[in-house]
């Protein structure tokens, strides 16, 4: 989601910390060097890669085996009244509404459903080389079909209220030609998840929010994850801030969101994104069939130096998971299955990508130095 994304909102200084409280009794960890000794280090880290990448306020989470979990709220959730951030506050977690959208997906095809290789318009008609792009090709990223993001993203700050249909989202994408052979190179398209969904849809006989909720919400007990509707958020929830179209700094926490759909519109807390994180990447509601072709991972240099796409998951050198970024707000939940690490970083701010890539570089080589953040993009 590197190039596709809002970037804005000027520096604001970071000088508000909040830590929520933790037994002062660490456990030893295998090395011998106790929890105490990186939550200081990421205490000492994180405001000051806060403030290089213009983010009022960010929620981290660390969980690591053999240690105590890491939890910690820095700087404001509201910059005009200085209201500091804190570690229950829902979140727009933005594209890792994909990872549910292509999970649900998935789990229809693994129930004979579907095939993965269906072409689209066996299920949505109209779609440019509809009958040479496959449900695969758009999981992985690879169909071809042009973002429609890259026109819906301009207009928000002067449209925030516009409620977007999919069918709306997917004409703005169709007026466009493809920009290469589906499956022959990786570009992030929203286009391609809002597709899915649409399949969910027509293949359950449910809306994706519905089967959403009944078949990955309602089992994992995500209770705080939601797919509202347009603007609605559920409380309490963070302030989040982005650039308009004019360069100035503005508050998007209540932009109508709809653009995103099945690609972008859910909404979550640190706890839930922890829990998701995990069962994303060891694929706990998938068969080892499905999981296997899920994790069938490509080259996608867009999304950072050496980063691989499977169908909906990112492989980041060896951290599994999928970033989300709308506007106002960024979600990196990540899962290393070679330290059975769990970090969820989840920020008020989209302003600058390449700021938080670095922050993210910042946190990783604190929390795991042997598997550090992949650089970012070259292009």
């Amino acid at each position: 989601m590197w190039r596709k994304s809002v970037v804005g909102v000027a520096a604001i200084v970071v000088t508000a910390l909040v830590g929520c409280a933790q037994s002062t009794l660490q456990p030893v960890d295998r090395d011998g060097r106790r929890s105490a000794d990186r939550d200081a280090q990421l205490t000492a880290a994180v405001p000051e890669l806060m403030r290089q990448a213009s983010v009022p306020g960010a929620i981290v989470g660390v969980w690591q085996e053999g240690k105590a979990p890491y939890i910690r709220a820095f700087g404001v959730q509201d910059t005009s009244t200085g209201q500091p951030m804190t570690p229950d506050l829902h979140m727009r977690i933005g594209s890792l509404t994909k990872t549910f959208t292509v999970t649900a997906l998935l789990q229809l095809a693994q129930q004979g459903k579907l095939g993965l290789d269906d072409p689209i318009d066996r299920y949505v008609p109209g779609v440019p080389s509809g009958d040479v792009i496959t449900l695969r090709q758009l999981a992985a990223m690879r169909s071809g079909l042009f973002n429609y993001a890259d026109v819906t993203i301009a207009g928000l700050s002067s449209e925030p209220d516009r409620q977007w249909t999919p069918q709306e989202l997917l004409a703005v994408s169709f007026s466009r030609p493809l920009l290469f052979e589906p499956g022959t190179k990786f570009d992030y398209s929203n286009t391609n998840t809002v597709l899915l969904g649409l399949v969910v849809e027509k293949v359950s006989g449910q809306s994706i929010e519905a089967f959403i909720d009944q078949h990955i919400l309602k089992p994992e007990r995500l209770g705080s994850t939601a797919f509202p509707p347009g603007a609605d958020f559920p409380s309490p929830h963070s302030q989040g801030y982005a650039k308009a179209a004019d360069g100035a700094t503005v508050n998007a926490t209540d932009w109508n969101s709809s653009w995103g759909w099945a690609a972008g519109q859910m909404v979550s807390t640190l706890d839930d994104v922890r829990v998701w994180t995990q069962d994303l990447a060891t694929g706990k509601l998938l068969t080892p069939e499905m999981l296997q072709q899920r994790n069938q991972f490509l080259p996608a240099p867009e999304e950072g130096q050496g980063a691989q796409y499977g169908l909906a998951i990112e492989n980041q050198n060896g951290w599994l998971g999928h970033n989300g970024n709308i506007a106002g707000y960024m979600t990196y939940p990540y899962y290393l299955p070679a330290e059975q690490t769990t970090m969820v970083v989840m920020l008020n701010s989209n302003v600058d990508v390449p700021g938080s890539w670095a922050l993210m570089e910042g946190i990783v080589k604190i929390i795991s130095p042997r598997h550090p953040w992949p650089k970012p993009p070259t292009d």
